[in-house]
């Protein structure tokens, strides 16, 4: 069987896409397999944080996400007893940065901006329905089984990226373990088109309201909000689905207020996991296939962005002979030592966070909001720009 050339990339979510994007743009041939039958058009994660915008520019596709995305230049912190706790401008780290704010944007913009500007790229194909299920290799290649129309054919390849998701099967296929936990409560996310520039006074894109019981974040998307609340492992899935109940949540939101127009609920169980390696031979894990963590502070698409870019980066070099094939382990040791340090840590203190009943988060976030130092540091890591500079520092 003929070794292809060609970078197969399994899974055309914003992170494959983004991989396959920078391969392309260097000359580096790529074949991308995906298991639906079209591009996603689920919303799901929609923060692209300033490091992102930044590597997205790169690729030229950040002037037409930006032109479909809102502008978030600053976000906020809440409760119920204090109302504002405090508030953060990006533009504190203009000098960090081309992209000082976060666009609010879906991802399935993003993957169809992508995929407009390779699609008559004769380094860019694409095939649908075509689900990677299975994957061996030895030392020059990585064979693939592929479920096509019913049938399963193998493929020979170079190389391999799993940009495959959560329930990965190329992860699967290399006996990567999966580690870490899931967490006992879910996750409710409300869309609603209300308007609560004209209920809240000052508020913000991004606005967190802390509460020990029932904390919720409000984002804003173009035409929408979504609320996002914290179902409690004792109540069913049957109640959170109901329409009754999230009116009876929504309620909890602007005093006063207690019947909401609701484009659609999505309920999800929330993970924090970590694949044991990113790279097994000539097969790579990116995304969700090799970490997943918990919404708040939106930093799993945006790691997964980073993912691409820091393996691409090398791939590309690898695969014209101007760098040893070991140049690839600085991928693994990088960007899963961050993702443990940083996005898991971060993710999980977030969370914590909102939960808190006394008032120590809410007195270090005045502290740090009214420090100019504090709040540059403090941006450069909610920005994930801290992690970025993390990662080379590992050499």
């Amino acid at each position: 069987m003929t070794i292809s050339d060609r970078v197969l990339i399994a899974g055309a979510g914003p992170v494959g896409l983004v991989a396959a994007a920078n391969l392309v743009r260097h000359g580096v041939p790529v074949t991308v397999l995906e298991g639906g039958p079209d591009l996603s058009t689920e919303s799901r994660a929609s923060t692209f944080h300033p490091p992102t915008l930044d590597m997205l520019a790169d690729l030229g596709v950040v002037e037409p996400l930006i032109a479909q995305g809102l502008i978030a230049p600053k976000f906020q912190y809440r409760n119920r007893r204090d109302g504002l706790i405090a508030q953060f401008d990006f533009g504190a780290i203009a000098d960090e940065t081309r992209h000082p704010f976060r666009l609010q944007c879906e991802q399935s913009k993003l993957t169809r901006i992508i995929h407009d500007r390779l699609r008559a790229d004769p380094n860019f194909e694409i095939a649908f329905s075509s689900p990677v299920r299975a994957v061996t290799q030895d030392r020059d290649s990585v064979t693939v089984t592929v479920e096509r129309d019913g049938s399963s054919e193998t493929q020979r390849y170079r190389w391999l990226i799993g940009a495959d998701g959560a329930r990965s099967d190329v992860r699967r296929s290399l006996g990567i373990e999966f580690d870490g936990f899931t967490w006992p409560d879910r996750y409710l996310v409300v869309s609603t088109p209300f308007d609560f520039y004209s209920a809240i006074p000052n508020l913000d894109p991004v606005s967190y309201l802390a509460d020990p019981v029932r904390w919720h974040f409000l984002l804003q998307i173009p035409k929408l909000w979504r609320v996002m609340f914290r179902i409690a492992a004792e109540e069913s899935d049957e109640l959170a689905l109901s329409p009754e109940f999230a009116q009876t949540l929504m309620a909890q939101v602007v005093p006063g207020i207690d019947s909401y127009e609701i484009a659609h609920t999505t309920l999800y169980r929330v993970h924090q996991r970590v694949a044991g390696a990113f790279r097994r031979g000539r097969a790579f894990l990116i995304g969700d296939a090799a970490h997943v963590n918990n919404p708040l502070g939106g930093m799993g698409m945006n790691g997964g962005i980073h993912d691409a870019i820091n393996l691409t980066a090398r791939l590309i070099e690898v695969w014209r002979g101007t760098r040893p094939e070991t140049e690839l382990d600085r991928f693994d040791l990088q960007r899963r030592l961050v993702t443990k340090e940083h996005v898991e840590r971060q993710s999980i203190q977030n969370k914590r966070n909102l939960e808190a009943a006394d008032n120590e988060f809410r007195d270090l976030l005045r502290r740090t909001a009214a420090d100019p130092a504090l709040t540059h540091d403090y941006l450069l890591k909610v920005s994930m720009i801290g992690s970025l500079r993390r990662a080379e520092q590992l050499g």
